[in-house]
């Protein structure tokens, strides 16, 4: 099995942007808990939905929460900006079709970022392998002929 993508530091990272790619509605969040299974990880949990009954899906999307349990506001904000990088440097792992939306643990304030964006990649590649193993259950068979 291949080993998590791990970041180069001697290459510079590519601009990437999250524009268009992030959940906004608090819709698409209920909807996204209704339809997935909580997974956790080491620093977060995390929940993985097809869009399939999403009106405005266009792509892969990912949220993030960071609730007051998680400390003051200059602490979450922090928190949700390691996060929206790691998520940045990546995002040609996000599994078109699918909403991931990630809950850090107060723990990444304290990660270092290459174990955090570690983890992320990790996260991503799970989910991607998840997804496939989703669209084979849920495909339709193909009818059988009557004998």
């Amino acid at each position: 099995m291949n080993s998590p993508r791990q970041p180069d530091p001697s290459k510079p990272i590519a601009r990437q942007s999250m524009t268009g790619l992030r959940l906004r509605k608090h819709a698409d969040y209920q909807r996204a808990y209704a339809g997935a299974r909580k997974r956790q990880s080491s620093s977060m949990s995390w929940f993985l939905a097809s869009q399939a009954g999403s009106l405005t899906a266009t792509g892969p999307r990912v949220g993030l929460t960071a609730g007051k349990v998680l400390g003051k506001a200059h602490e979450r904000n922090r928190i949700k900006r390691r996060m929206r990088e790691a998520l940045r440097r990546h995002v040609d792992l996000l599994t078109p079709g699918f909403d991931l939306i990630l809950h850090p643990r107060r723990q990444v304030l304290a990660l270092e970022f290459t174990k955090l964006e570690a983890e992320v990649v990790r996260i991503l590649e799970q989910a991607k392998l998840e997804a496939a193993r989703g669209t084979q259950i849920s495909r339709p068979q193909a009818a059988k002929p009557a004998q």
